[in-house]
């Protein structure tokens, strides 16, 4: 179906359209306030306050946007029971008719996607086609797995057995999502979860609280009573949430480091994990590649969400003999991008998104100016808010920080190489396996060096094309388990054998 699909990275930046910086304009104009009842809880089926609030910031501005309600621990604990006592007749409810209910979510969230996509760039800074994309994708992967299955398969059957594999839910899940794609990855996790026949705890990131809030308003309008639920911490609750005994799995997205701290927290009662953690991926531009070609491309995919997406390019392997052309194209990329306000409407590039990431960033340029050669950007933006222009770095070495660790930031380090062998077992060298691309103009070259790359997902001649119906795998310490496509549906099931003797 057509919302299966959906848009790529490079088709929602398009960088090869520059703008020109002065005209400037907000679309649909507004000074709206929100008050501090605008946003709740979801516990129970019902919308309440929290036990406490929180200021959530908008990062093109620096100003608090709004508060949001934060929950205690007491909170955390009504959540989890309204969960427990919701999955006995939610996982008896027929499929079918659960998947029916994602459509009416689906629907729901369409009819208001507007307003969600204004909501999600303010609070998280992305542009607003950016954000618009978002709340698309999150329709699509509500729509796609409402449409899946979980039939039982008839693994062996002979004149003395038959052997039946069936898969169920598991209980409670708790969904830990991150501040980079607030209301996508919720979406990533509830879907298949609720599909499955599971109810939820989801814990937003408190930095983007807000989009995830308003999607909780939508599940008590269509949702039973406690099968979803919605709580705001501070970073504070994530300990009980994962070491909670009535907790059957964890699906969680964040970092590397932190990802292993819920691990650790599982341990205690065998939860069932997904992870979907930190990347640093890898490109490699053979030297066919046709620079002008490539680069609009590369850029796109190093610089969505102001290089904030765990499958950002994050590192670039070019041929010697294209090196300086690719270097000037990107160059000249980076120098035309118009970054600002998420609500301006030629504005192609928002800030980063919170206080902290953005100080981390600032770092990585001072370490790009020590160890390399900063050809474009280089810089925060002086004033409100959290900018920083895209920044191209070359002539850099493989064991500086911005090239060992991962950025979460528009600063693209590039590297040169002679030898495909060299530039393969330095894409390796790194404890993070989720994405990497290879770039050539002969595709079968492509695929046979993408075999060799150490990545749970590698593009050939693009970059971050997903869509619900592919999975979504990282390797080494970029995460375990799968997530979207029918594998991703299934890490929310129990699988069960069945032998029988005839």
């Amino acid at each position: 179906m057509e919302t299966e699909r959906t848009l790529s990275a490079a088709q929602v930046l398009s960088p090869t359209q520059p703008m020109n910086e002065p005209a400037r304009r907000r679309v649909n104009p507004s000074n709206e306030e929100f008050g501090t009842n605008d946003f709740r809880l979801l516990i129970g089926g019902k919308l309440v306050e929290g036990a406490g609030t929180l200021d959530v910031i908008n990062p093109a501005t620096g100003r608090v946007l709004t508060t949001a309600p934060r929950a205690d621990r007491g909170q955390l604990e009504q959540a989890v029971a309204a969960a427990k006592a919701a999955f006995p007749s939610w996982a008896a409810t027929p499929l079918r008719v659960r998947g029916g209910l994602l459509v009416k979510l689906a629907d729901a969230l369409e009819a208001a996607q507007s307003e969600f996509a204004r909501l999600l760039t303010q609070e998280q800074g992305k542009p607003l086609p950016q954000a618009q994309w978002e709340i698309h994708w999150a329709i699509g992967t509500l729509r796609y797995f409402a449409a899946l299955d979980l039939p039982p398969v008839v693994l062996k059957e002979d004149a003395t057995q038959k052997v039946v594999r069936l898969h169920k839910p598991l209980g409670v899940v708790a969904a830990i999502t991150p501040w980079n794609l607030p209301l996508l990855v919720m979406v990533i996790k509830v879907a298949p979860a609720l599909l499955a026949g599971n109810a939820v705890v989801a814990k937003p990131a408190p930095t983007t609280p807000l989009t995830a809030l308003k999607f909780g308003e939508l599940c008590a309008r269509i949702l039973p009573p406690g099968v979803v639920n919605i709580i705001v911490d501070q970073n504070d609750l994530g300990t009980a949430l994962t070491t909670h005994p009535d907790v059957a799995m964890v699906a969680f997205t964040g970092s590397t480091a932190t990802g292993k701290k819920v691990m650790a927290c599982a341990a205690g009662t065998i939860k069932r994990l997904t992870l979907e953690l930190g990347g640093n991926d890898a490109a490699i531009v053979l030297e066919d590649a046709d620079p002008k070609e490539v680069a609009p491309k590369i850029f796109a995919a190093a610089t969505l969400l102001s290089g904030q997406a765990c499958i950002a390019i994050k590192r670039l392997y070019v041929h010697d003999s294209i090196y300086d052309a690719v270097c000037d194209e990107l160059c000249r990329l980076a120098q035309t991008t118009v970054v600002g306000d998420g609500l301006e409407e030629d504005t192609q590039m928002g800030p980063i998104q919170n206080h902290t990431q953005f100080e981390k960033v600032k770092a990585f340029l001072e370490d790009a100016r020590r160890n390399g050669k900063i050809v474009a950007g280089g810089e925060a933006v002086n004033g409100k808010g959290f900018f920083v222009r895209p920044t191209i770095v070359r002539d850099i070495s493989d064991d500086s920080r911005l090239v060992r660790e991962e950025q979460f930031g528009p600063v693209l380090p590039v590297m040169r190489f002679a030898n495909i062998d060299d530039a393969i077992a330095r894409a390796n060298d790194t404890e993070y396996g989720l994405g990497s691309s290879v770039w050539s103009s002969d595709r079968e070259r492509a695929f046979q060096v993408a075999t060799r790359i150490n990545s749970g997902m590698v593009w050939v001649n693009k970059h971050l094309d997903v869509g619900p119906d592919i999975p979504f795998i990282g390797a080494k310490q970029s995460g375990m388990g799968a997530e979207l496509g029918q594998e991703g549906l299934e890490a929310f099931t129990q699988a069960t054998i069945i032998n029988m003797a005839k």
